[in-house]
């Protein structure tokens, strides 16, 4: 069998390879290769295992790019399930500002928060958000992330929600990072509509949702469902909304209280339910029951100084699939980094680094649906892999580069350094 790329020799391949999504005791299991080698031919994986196996499985084809793995690690390719990367306008003053004392409330009530982005977002072209997004991707694929979710949500109407999408789609084919985009026209009440919120909900659910699907411009519907935002009975009008035009259902929930989001995922199927800070055990035994996702968003929590983080543990405890996300965005999102989000899986939530690299790697491909061609390193799969400058453990040296290169598709697509090819 020819491959064209193929890693020798590394210290350990980590294949995360198995089923999706993994719950409970599973969401650890990591299947570690010592010793190990990977082969790939046209972008799919045809041998993984161990090193002494690789000349008998495989022959490089000419030309074959070949790789000397000694004393580095191979992780799939991290997935991002859920960010904000497309938007206008600049917020890092919010920061200053929440450093100081200033609460997201008080915030929001002097024109920022999400609504300031909107005013932005709407203002800028459609070429300005590519240019605005492209080195915000660029800074995600040196931390290692290969896909990633891109959603609306700074638009607020339809065809600044369009131009966000379109943008998304634009994005995807200009650089190497896999984008699975969502629609979430749900992310607040325009001030517009604040006296006359019903009638946003049926702009939501009669043109907007409807546009986006017959454009073919998204995969999922998202809805903020939150005190204060969308109450959990206009979530499952939207989102019932975006079933039945064909947009699969995933959910912002139980960020600043106990909304009653997860409830509604539980309730719709949603794939995923994101935040979950307050949540709490009888529904998160609803989410395992109906198999709903938790994508947990560490960072999140941490740049708004929440004070608390989800509970990973109870999650994990009760059977559902956890994932992790950077939640990259304008206002509270202010890491590209899903190694940095490993980071607090772990010691802010109490993760495992095995349940932590499920979580950012096969849970989140299974997140965003993508768990058949990526999320794990096994024959037939996209060779999309991490190679890290010694152990897995290396990924949580905060400030390190650990991150040796970054391969999509059976290609390098960012190196660290030169001298790493035959």
């Amino acid at each position: 069998m020819l491959a064209d790329f193929i890693v020798r020799h590394a210290r350990q391949v980590v294949t995360c390879a198995g089923p999706a999504p993994r719950r409970g005791p599973h969401q650890a299991e990591v299947s570690a290769i010592a010793d190990g080698a990977i082969a790939a031919c046209a972008g799919r994986i045809v041998f993984v295992g161990p090193d002494a196996e690789c000349s008998r499985a495989v022959a490089p084809a000419p030309g074959a790019q070949i790789v000397d793995g000694t004393g580095s690690t191979l992780v799939p390719g991290f997935v991002d399930p859920h960010t904000h990367l497309v938007f206008g306008g600049d917020r890092r003053e919010e920061l200053r500002r929440r450093l100081a004392g200033a609460t997201y409330a008080e915030i929001a009530a002097t024109g920022g928060g999400i609504l300031g982005t909107v005013h932005a977002t709407r203002r800028a072209t459609e070429d300005e958000l590519v240019a605005a997004a492209l080195p915000r991707l660029a800074d995600m694929l040196r931390c290692g992330t290969t896909t990633a979710e891109a959603k609306s949500g700074y638009g607020l109407e339809t065809e600044a929600e369009l131009k966000m999408l379109r943008a998304t789609a634009r994005l995807a084919a200009l650089q190497p990072i896999e984008l699975s985009p969502t629609f979430l026209g749900a992310h607040e009440i325009p001030v517009e509509y604040r006296d006359r919120r019903n009638a946003y909900v049926d702009l939501l659910t009669r043109e907007m949702i409807p546009a986006v699907a017959s454009a073919g411009l998204a995969e999922w519907c998202d809805v903020f469902c939150e005190t204060g935002v969308y109450t959990p009975e206009e979530a499952r009008t939207i989102l019932d909304a975006g079933l039945r035009e064909g947009l699969k259902a995933r959910i912002h929930a139980d960020e600043l209280a106990a909304s009653g989001g997860s409830h509604v995922a539980a309730a719709v199927g949603a794939r995923s339910a994101d935040h979950l800070l307050f949540v709490d055990r009888h529904a998160a035994a609803a989410m395992a029951r109906a198999g709903v996702v938790a994508t947990l968003l560490p960072a999140a929590a941490f740049y708004l100084k929440m004070g608390r983080f989800a509970p990973a543990r109870l999650l994990i405890e009760e059977g559902v699939a956890v994932a992790l996300a950077t939640d990259l965005n304008p206002g509270g999102g202010f890491t590209p980094s899903m190694p940095f989000v490993i980071t607090l899986g772990c010691f802010a939530m109490g993760m495992t680094l095995e349940e932590a690299l499920v979580a950012a790697t096969i849970n989140a491909a299974y997140a965003i649906d993508r768990h058949e061609a990526i999320g794990s390193l096994e024959a037939g799969k996209q060779m999309d892999a991490v190679l890290v400058d010694g152990e897995a453990v290396d990924l949580i040296r905060v400030g390190a580069q650990a991150i040796r290169m970054v391969v999509k598709k059976g290609k390098v697509v960012w190196r660290s350094e030169e001298g790493t090819e035959n």
